[in-house]
């Protein structure tokens, strides 16, 4: 059975679909439309983790689970985002391709 690691591994690093390059003024838009989403991302983290740490406080240290899988989830998001951004990947992250 995978761990967590290299599931995490998997969805950062694993197959990429193929995908046509898109002409740089095309990537400019995306590239500006997907900082905006990062910017907000950003926020949403900042929020989550504040909540997380107050959820700990009460909770005996003890993480929410279903709010540490969406910090997971986000983070893999913004990753992919970073990927595309400085051209490690032509595969645009979410809502362009699937949300693994």
């Amino acid at each position: 059975m995978m761990g967590d690691e290299e599931k995490v591994d998997g969805r950062l690093n694993g197959e990429q679909p193929t995908v046509e390059r898109d002409g740089l003024p095309v990537r400019l838009l995306y590239v500006v439309i997907i900082w905006v989403m990062l910017s907000l991302a950003q926020t949403v983290l900042g929020v989550a983790t504040i909540v997380q740490f107050v959820l700990m406080a009460l909770n005996q240290g003890k993480p929410n689970e279903r709010l540490a899988d969406f910090g997971t989830d986000l983070g893999i998001w913004m990753a992919k985002a970073a990927r595309y951004q400085t051209g490690a990947s032509d595969v645009k992250p979410w809502p362009w391709t699937e949300l693994d």
